[in-house]
């Protein structure tokens, strides 16, 4: 072995690790750790805004299955950067974050940009921690690697102080983090199958981590051979084909008022790696977890999550995939398929869209856009009203052709398209954004651009945090305060960050844009909405 700065061994490091790509911000506080990058073929996607190259290392994990790493500097660029942890902390998204740090002789003086890490960062993440030695690096990341994605995933953060990352060590690597799955004994998996069948009115409910397509295939295959009906969570409607006939709904924000009833009325779930949190339950309304008063099979890779809201019936610690797996060749008939087939019917209707104001209706575009890529594209979306649209018309049909947070964090899909196109560069990727939500990373436009990344995104514009109007005009109608927007010239924007504007203010104009958009390049494509137009069911 032979000596190496604390950014050398860090690179080593993620190197052993499988990394091919990290998201970053550069500081001066981590210069030797993008000198030890120099030396590896990892590509490093430099940002514009800590909260956006978050969002994207979050985004890479959903798409991955491994974690995104994310380098920020001290202070303003690590609390900058706490939104996309909280997403990948709700999500359960794998994540590793490398924080730069003032020098260790420098602690607790208020030093130039220092953070107490530990303080800041715990209720956001699974685990922080503080290298204080250059020779323990390997040990923190393969602690940090190994963290991230056992039972439930999520993020860590490293505290990286300047001087430790430039110090020298003559250390040896460690191997790779390979955490432990739990086996799932098929006899077992049939048990719980077998409960699940005997009642009248069952639900599948798949969600949650450590999702692959093969888990996509193995759910679908059991949702056909036993005509159980499967529902998912919030922005986990790539977890199943939704042309399946199976297929029922998502349990999310502005869910069909008839599967909303449906889950009230079961008398049996399997919860399949989902949570079943407030969005699912809406409020916990539609699952008390006082008396849920129904049967409660639930399947999860982390065995604190079982029981912490809901007390199951009975329960089992594995991933779904793992659980799915040894259910190949399971037997046993729903005996019921009339309570499917009227769920099925109850999501059909829920698809043929609603009538909203406006020469450009959001119902229009999505099911448009859906149609046209079925199958092929990869979409994208942060947070907004325009995004109940998306969710309800579009029909995802591949595992993993849906990227949007779980947490309902505004801002997020500019960032995870960049992510995506990177992660998948032969598929096309749309990006849905309200004009708010673009506008909380607009910046990151110029990445797309430095780093060649071809998306469109698809602008709602009606001028307003809808949302927020939305709930304004519930509790206080008529009284508008604070939730009005001036937005720029979406077209010139497009121009000046170098690719190509489109203004939709008719139907008719979609098609062409998109036309544009397929031949590649950077693609802003503004719809502008009626402003009355409140959510798929309401307008002003």
């Amino acid at each position: 072995m032979s000596k190496r700065h604390g950014g050398k061994i860090l690179a080593d490091q993620l190197a052993i690790n499988g990394v091919t790509r990290v998201f970053s911000v550069p500081g001066e506080s981590f210069l030797a750790a993008l000198d030890g990058l120099y030396d590896h073929d990892i590509q490093n996607i430099v940002c514009r805004q800590e909260g956006g190259a978050a969002m994207m290392a979050e985004a890479h994990g959903k798409l991955t299955g491994q974690p995104g790493i994310l380098f920020v500097t001290r202070g303003p660029g690590a609390t900058n950067a706490a939104s996309g942890l909280h997403v990948a902390m709700q999500d359960s998204t794998p994540m590793v974050v490398f924080v730069g740090q003032v020098a260790l002789a420098d602690r607790d003086r208020g030093a130039f940009q220092e953070v107490d890490y530990r303080r800041f960062f715990s209720p956001l993440v699974k685990w922080v921690a503080e290298v204080e030695t250059t020779a323990r690096l390997p040990e923190y990341i393969s602690r940090a690697f190994h963290i991230a994605q056992a039972g439930r995933p999520g993020p860590v953060v490293l505290a990286l102080p300047e001087d430790i990352l430039s110090a020298m060590a003559d250390v040896p690597d460690l191997a790779p983090a390979k955490p432990a799955m739990a086996a799932v004994d098929p006899a077992r998996a049939q048990a719980l199958l077998t409960r699940l069948l005997a009642h009248a009115r069952p639900l599948i409910v798949a969600g949650g981590p450590c999702w692959s397509a093969q888990a996509q295939a193995d759910l679908e295959a059991l949702a056909t051979a036993t005509g159980l009906p499967v529902a998912v969570t919030f922005r986990r409607q790539d977890y199943i084909d939704n042309a399946h006939p199976n297929f029922i709904g998502d349990l999310g924000v502005g869910m069909n008022p008839k599967l909303a009833q449906r889950l009230r009325d079961a008398d049996a779930l399997l919860i399949l790696g989902a949570r079943m949190g407030e969005t699912a339950t809406n409020g916990y309304r539609l699952l008390d977890p006082a008396a849920p008063a129904k049967t409660i099979l639930h399947i999860h890779p982390d065995p604190d999550e079982i029981g912490s809201v809901y007390q199951p019936s009975d329960s089992l610690v594995a991933t779904a995939p793992a659980f799915l797996a040894a259910l190949q060749g399971a037997k046993g008939q729903f005996t019921n398929p009339d309570w499917t087939h009227a769920a099925r019917a109850d999501y059909t209707a829920w698809q043929v869209p609603q009538d909203t104001p406006g020469a450009v209706k959001m119902e229009q575009v999505v099911r448009l856009i859906s149609d046209r890529y079925a199958g092929r594209a990869l979409f994208t979306n942060g947070a907004g009203n325009y995004a109940a649209f998306v969710h309800r018309y579009t029909r995802y049909h591949g595992y993993r052709s849906q990227v949007a947070p779980t947490s309902g964090s505004m801002g997020y899909g500019l960032p995870a398209a960049i992510a995506a196109k990177l992660a998948h560069p032969d598929r096309p990727v749309i990006c849905y954004a309200g004009d708010g939500c673009l506008q909380m990373t607009l910046q990151e436009l110029s990445t797309a651009r430095q780093f060649g990344v071809d998306i469109t995104v698809i602008i709602a514009n009606n001028g307003r945090y809808g949302t927020i109007r939305m709930h304004q005009e519930n509790h206080y109608p008529g009284r508008v305060s604070g939730t009005e927007l001036f937005n720029p010239d979406y077209v010139q924007l497009a121009a000046a960050y170098g690719g190509t504007g489109h203004l939709v203010t008719a139907i008719d104009d979609l098609n062409p844009a998109l036309d544009a958009a397929d031949q590649g390049g950077l693609h802003l494509i503004e719809l502008r909405l009626d402003p009355s137009m409140l959510s798929t069911t309401r307008s002003l």
